[in-house]
């Protein structure tokens, strides 16, 4: 017979301690430790093979070509490397109204033809209809089940026999097995230790929706990000209209791909150029505006940066940047009084990166300097020029990595010229594309955007 005990766990990485510790040992996080009640004793086999299996040379394993299951969105298949593996545990993350449920129900209403077992622990079925009803998609085999029990959930998957399921979310599903509440590090863990082995065993994908804490960072033990095969992540901000879908781990394809969607009215839109939502359409030139050609991942995209240099009215100058890290900013600002000659040291400087996105790449350096002298000369940048480039402390362009992806994409949405690097390593062949300008340094910049303007 089983039996019930008591531990400790870290509700960060889900170690387990038979007494309360302040410092998890794991993790190294304080204060974490909660306790739970366990079970012991004979318990069910977690392993998903059959009893028969034994160890086997490598080059004897038949490799069979798995099919993929299409989810109907082009960008999400696109993330996990194809599709839906048969068999795979995709985790799914973000902030709350962030989209994740609309994004998972939009997925189950556009497979068309496929069984969609649809499991909600938090809506209720007629909640769930309602928001089908908004979003694009017509499949009548999609199955809608209110249910937190995950032991019904098996018993109704065996019956129903679906090609995929989506639970929504793992925080909410308990085992009759354990007599912690639903959302504890023992539960969570339990219940994701044994949808993987269901679903191994039915060659079944399950896509599950996890909540996310105050850090960001998915909420539950550590373990449950190791159990799944895909780890998703939705970003975004409530205050715009974007999103931004990246996969964190993916075992059947690149990590490196994301897709950008927009919320509207019937669910969520994939955006083709993301250029139409972070670069603004002006009816006149505009100084203190300039476009750089950002990258995340392996996909690139334009961006509009911003800038405002003003006199310093309270003695001592500002600065204030929204959308990039202030500390670079500052040094960009010093390199151009060093290098460049502008004495900016009494001024005001704010820079804004339009549509609310974060950036981090160095190659929107050369494009927040742009921006910087096009305000403090109050000299338009031709809005058809765009910019690929790092500044370096002494005042020379750096090169930044896949070069021939951002002409590509600077040639391909219609933009005349783009500056980058003269130290640049690029195929030859785009020079044809579009004009290439290759300064070496800031001064060099500065001449051939601003020379005989002011």
């Amino acid at each position: 017979m089983a039996k019930s005990k008591t531990a400790w766990f870290c509700s960060d990485c889900g170690a387990e301690s038979p007494k309360w510790i302040g410092r998890c040992p794991s993790c190294g996080e304080w204060n974490t430790y909660v306790e739970e009640k366990t079970v012991t004793g004979k318990r069910e086999k977690s392993s998903f093979l059959s009893a028969e299996s034994r160890p086997e040379p490598v080059g004897s394993i038949a490799a069979t070509a798995s099919v993929r299951l299409m989810t109907g969105m082009a960008g999400v298949d696109r993330i996990l490397g194809g599709g839906l593996v048969p068999g795979s545990l995709v985790l799914f993350g973000g902030e709350p109204g962030i989209g994740k449920s609309t994004l998972a129900l939009q997925i189950a209403m556009r497979m068309e033809g496929r069984r969609v077992l649809y499991i909600s622990g938090e809506e209720s079925g007629e909640q769930i209809k309602l928001r089908a009803e908004r979003v694009k998609g017509n499949n009548s085999e999609c199955y809608i089940y209110s249910e937190t029990s995950l032991e019904n959930i098996f018993a109704q998957a065996e019956k129903l026999q679906p090609e995929l399921i989506i639970i929504d979310s793992i925080q909410t599903i308990s085992s009759a097995d354990l007599e912690s509440s639903a959302g504890s590090v023992s539960q969570v863990r339990e219940s994701a230790a044994r949808i993987l082995k269901f679903a191994k065993q039915r060659a079944l994908p399950v896509l599950l929706i996890g909540h996310i804490t105050k850090d960001g960072t998915l909420a539950g033990p550590k373990i449950l990000e190791h159990i799944v095969d895909v780890v998703l992540q939705f970003e975004g901000d409530n205050n715009h209209f974007y999103r931004i879908l990246r996969a964190a781990k993916n075992r059947f394809g690149a990590t490196s791909e994301l897709g950008i969607f927009e919320m509207q009215a019937t669910g969520l839109r994939e955006v083709d150029n993301p250029g139409e939502m972070f670069v603004t359409t002006h009816e006149e030139q505009l100084s203190g505006i300039a476009i750089a050609s950002t990258i995340d991942g392996i996909r690139p995209f334009m961006i509009e940066t911003q800038a405002l240099v003003s006199s310093a009215v309270y003695g001592t100058p500002q600065r204030s940047s929204t959308g990039f890290d202030t500390r670079r900013l500052n040094m960009l600002l010093a390199v151009l009084e060093k290098r460049a000659g502008f004495r900016l040291a009494s001024r005001d400087v704010f820079i804004n990166i339009a549509g609310g996105l974060k950036v981090n790449d160095p190659a929107v350096d050369m494009a927040l300097v742009a921006a910087v002298l096009s305000s403090n000369l109050d000299i338009p940048v031709n809005r058809k020029y765009c910019f690929a480039g790092e500044t370096g402390l002494s005042g020379e362009i750096r090169p930044v990595s896949h070069i021939d992806q951002r002409i590509s994409e600077a040639a391909r949405l219609g933009y005349e010229k783009i500056f980058i690097s003269k130290y640049s390593r690029r195929n030859k062949t785009s020079k044809s594309l579009i004009e290439v300008v290759e300064p070496g340094k800031i001064e060099h910049l500065v001449k051939q955007l601003f020379s005989g303007k002011g």
